[in-house]
């Protein structure tokens, strides 16, 4: 493949990413806030994810794009972050939209990042791509306009992809804050810890994506493990990986005040995100980490 274009790459999955594909491409290029520059053979263009100022011209002879772009939703839901959190995603893939029209050689795939949050909390029905239901609530609301920018422009020569991804374990992210609190005997259950946990390894991530660029599945598709887990069997495999007897569970009370202090959202440990990879399984692929367990064993070990 020739040239590899990720918009705001320089995040976790951005890294996720540029590290799996280095050597698989002839050229990738990183759309980002900061300087424009050359990095270990890596290109780094400026933008501001609303406007064109010469960054779109990377896009031409690309063979694909991803789009990473939206701000995080760990952080506290106030007015005016929940505006940014729409914004971030709509403005970032309609500028993109028009970037991709305006190539005369475009991308042939474009990956735009979506989330599993799309689907209705569930604690009973596993959601798929065909099945799954779509909820309503900010959030999910969210997705559904992020996907609707993304679709409902035509790109007649760029296919196109959604990616609902769930929560990517990786040795520098999530993994990190989680593994602290069971050190130190907080790693107990969360709410009720009923609540199912859709999560994805990030090197299985890095091969589902390669995966989707190689079978050119294009429209929606759940980028997520085969097996959801509740939210109390996820704790008590964590504290064993980590080798810590006990965890403090944090009853929903606990965790509102916490979530304050530390400027988050509760919903984003409580929603029971119950998603499974039926196109992914369909198409065959192969998920080297299947299971929490061997998931933990993986990024825990010293």
């Amino acid at each position: 493949m020739k040239k590899l274009i990720i918009a705001a790459g320089t995040g976790f999955l951005g890294k996720v990413l540029i590290n799996h594909f280095k050597d698989k491409f002839e050229e990738i290029v990183i759309l980002t806030r900061g300087k424009s520059q050359l990095i270990d053979g890596i290109k780094y263009a400026n933008w501001n994810a609303r406007t064109f100022s010469g960054w779109e011209n990377e896009l031409e002879n690309a063979t694909v794009l991803i789009n990473l772009a939206g701000k995080s939703v760990d952080c506290r839901y106030t007015k005016e972050n929940k505006k940014e959190i729409l914004l971030s995603r709509i403005e970032s893939t309609k500028i993109l939209n028009k970037a991709v029209l305006n190539c005369q050689n475009p991308p042939k795939h474009w990956l735009n990042s979506s989330t599993s949050t799309i689907y209705r909390f569930s604690l009973d029905k596993q959601m798929d791509e065909v099945d799954g239901e779509i909820g309503n609530d900010f959030s999910i609301n969210v997705a559904l306009s992020w996907e609707k920018a993304f679709f409902k422009t035509e790109t007649p020569n760029t296919l196109k992809t959604a990616l609902r991804t769930s929560i990517v374990l990786g040795k520098n992210g999530a993994i990190i804050p989680l593994k602290t609190l069971a050190k130190i005997g907080l790693g107990g259950k969360q709410g009720k810890g009923n609540q199912f946990i859709s999560w994805i390894h990030e090197e299985d991530f890095a091969n589902a994506i390669e995966f989707i660029l190689q079978k050119e599945i294009i429209g929606v598709i759940n980028v997520v493990s085969p097996e959801p887990i509740r939210n109390a069997d996820f704790m008590t495999k964590l504290r064993k990986a980590v080798g810590f007897p006990f965890g403090i569970p944090m009853n929903t009370f606990l965790l509102e005040i916490g979530s304050f202090f530390i400027r988050t959202e509760t919903e984003l440990v409580l929603k029971s995100r119950n998603v499974t990879p039926k196109r992914l399984f369909d198409n065959g692929f192969q998920f080297k980490f299947g299971a929490i367990d061997e998931a933990f064993e993986n990024l825990l070990q010293k």
